[in-house]
């Protein structure tokens, strides 16, 4: 017997989407399998990690704990979306710069947190920086080089540059 399914309407990645996924799913399992998003990681499946942290209506939230039905008519950006068709955000180009990412598993979900706080925020404080990153655990790195990251990506939009110094 075949599960139950639901046809979800939501806008990802700036995309309007339909589609029809089984009753149960989360949204994080809806990004990954029927979507092909599989930017945003699947650790815990308890909300603890935040690898699967996306971006809902400009709040990071944990895909992995969240039906998807609570995504639907929403707008959700994932990994995958934060860099436009021309050059990478600038929080993808300073975690380059600044060897924020080591394994990289946790990386999409931390990029995501940090670009929420960004939208909200223009010039976060190291202490607003580790509040909005505490549900995101990394396993490789001691956070510094995570938190120099943001502030260098804060500055280099404040400035309306690039982290590599050119214009945006």
């Amino acid at each position: 017997m075949s599960a139950a399914t639901e046809i979800v309407r939501l806008t990802v990645n700036g995309d309007r989407q339909e589609v029809g996924v089984p009753t149960h799913f989360t949204l994080l399992e809806t990004l990954r399998y029927a979507l092909g998003l599989t930017g945003s990681k699947q650790g815990c499946d308890k909300g603890d990690c935040g690898a699967c942290t996306v971006i809902l209506d400009g709040e990071p939230t944990l895909s992995c704990i969240t039906p998807v039905w609570e995504a639907e008519g929403r707008t959700v950006t994932t990994v995958e979306g934060l860099a436009s068709r021309e050059a990478p955000h600038p929080l993808q180009d300073a975690f380059d710069l600044n060897g924020a990412a080591q394994c990289g598993f946790c990386t999409p979900g931390i990029l995501c947190s940090a670009a929420a706080l960004l939208e909200r925020t223009g010039d976060p404080t190291r202490e607003q920086i580790k509040e909005a990153l505490a549900g995101n655990l990394c396993r490789c790195t001691g956070y510094t080089k995570i938190y120099d990251a943001v502030e260098a990506a804060a500055a280099a939009m404040q400035n309306g540059a690039s982290v590599g110094g050119a214009s945006g």
